[in-house]
């Protein structure tokens, strides 16, 4: 016979944990079924008990945005103006990223058909899963912007509630919206109503230390819809000074009441602090900006160290020719010759980064007008520095 207090007590500790997506009480789970294995055995029936509590639990771990499945602790590439663009995002999902988030886009534009907003739309198939994200602050654009964002066909439809730029923040858009949060649940509201692709958002822990109420906010965004979050750790006021706040993006993840992936965003930039998002700080996933800039194999050595702490080898000078050699063809099959070359110059300081008595060939490759002598150069780096040891 089952001893129903028993049954009773382990019963509530099962709830406990199924009504938690905590990664530390997750961790505990191994224990648990340890302990309650005699339990489980001592009748057939407790055995489909067993089973059906197994299935349900594996159904909470998994982590989901609307029917996008992502695996264990994702990292996510996160919008940069004039970074995040096909090209990069195709290199930064080859090397590991499992989460693309395009520039972000202005909603202003996008109904204008402003020629730059519209290119911003382009999504590459072996990218996905890709969300656009778009910002604005007045509700009818915003309605209009993701009807036109929704026909380009991403897997999900992003809200910037984060960027602290004055000249997106002066039109009350951006982080600007935290200074009027019940707009910025509205908005949230109408766009969830208004689509049917899952609607993210990305945001700030608020306007200033004075007016911190991330905790609240992240519910009100679940409660109307929103199917997942990002917080950068720090406030507009901040805007990148000082050191991100990971406390408080956990204290939205440990609300009880938080159902959504809570992933954290904001000085991400070794393998050992994305550790630290995972394993101290309880958060579902890392979004990693500007350390992967240049470096798009930062996603794969941060997998690597989350797996057993190897710490990766650093790209050769044949990873490194072969990366800007990639750029460089991507983005002018995108945005042909002219532009392709203009637009990718950005990126070779940091792909050739740390390579001693490098300037010459930097300084050919962002003043040659045409890719065959920018490929050229590609091949002159390779036959001098082949032999570089890189650290």
């Amino acid at each position: 016979m089952i001893n129903m207090g028993n049954y009773a007590k382990i019963s509530n500790v099962f709830h406990t944990i199924l009504e938690s997506r905590h990664a530390k009480i997750l961790k505990c789970i191994p224990i648990i079924l340890f302990l309650t294995k005699n339990f489980f055995n001592e009748t057939k029936k407790s055995f489909n008990l067993k089973q059906s509590f197994l299935l349900v639990l594996h159904k909470k771990t998994l982590l989901s945005i609307g029917n996008i499945s992502l695996p264990d602790f994702p990292l996510l590439l996160a919008p940069m103006e004039d970074v995040s663009d096909p090209p990069f995002r195709a290199l930064c999902k080859k090397h590991g990223a499992d989460l693309m988030y395009t520039e972000f886009v202005s909603s202003e534009g996008l109904i204008r058909d402003a020629a730059k907003s519209i290119q911003k739309l382009d999504i590459y198939e072996k990218e996905r899963p890709v969300g656009i994200q778009i910002f604005g602050a007045n509700l009818e654009s915003m309605l209009r912007a993701v009807e036109i964002v929704e026909a380009t066909n991403p897997d999900i439809i992003d809200i910037n509630f984060g960027c602290p730029v004055k000249k997106v923040v002066c039109k009350g858009a951006g982080a600007g919206i935290l200074k009027d949060i019940p707009l910025m649940v509205k908005l949230t509201k109408e766009m969830v109503r208004h689509t049917k692709l899952p609607v993210t958002i990305k945001t700030r822990l608020g306007w200033d230390n004075d007016s911190i109420k991330i905790v609240e906010v992240a519910e009100r965004l679940q409660d109307v819809g929103a199917a997942a979050i990002s917080i950068h750790g720090r406030t507009r006021a901040q805007m990148y000074k000082g050191e991100a706040d990971w406390t408080k993006i956990s204290d939205v993840k440990n609300n009880s009441r938080m159902k959504i992936p809570v992933f954290a965003n904001g000085d991400i930039n070794t393998p050992e602090k994305a550790r630290m998002i995972r394993d101290q700080y309880g958060l579902d996933g890392a979004m990693i900006g500007r350390a992967t800039i240049g470096n798009p194999w930062f996603f794969n050595e941060v997998k690597l160290y989350l797996k057993d702490k190897t710490i990766a080898t650093t790209p050769s000078i044949k990873d490194r020719v072969e990366a800007a050699r990639s750029h460089l063809k991507m983005a002018i099959d995108w945005k042909g010759e002219t532009l392709g070359v203009l637009e990718t110059r950005r990126h070779y300081t940091n792909y050739f980064k740390g390579i001693p008595y490098f300037k010459k060939y930097r300084t050919k490759m962002v003043t040659s007008d045409f890719s065959h002598d920018v490929f050229a150069v590609f091949d002159e780096v390779h036959d001098k520095f082949k032999d570089l040891v890189c650290l």
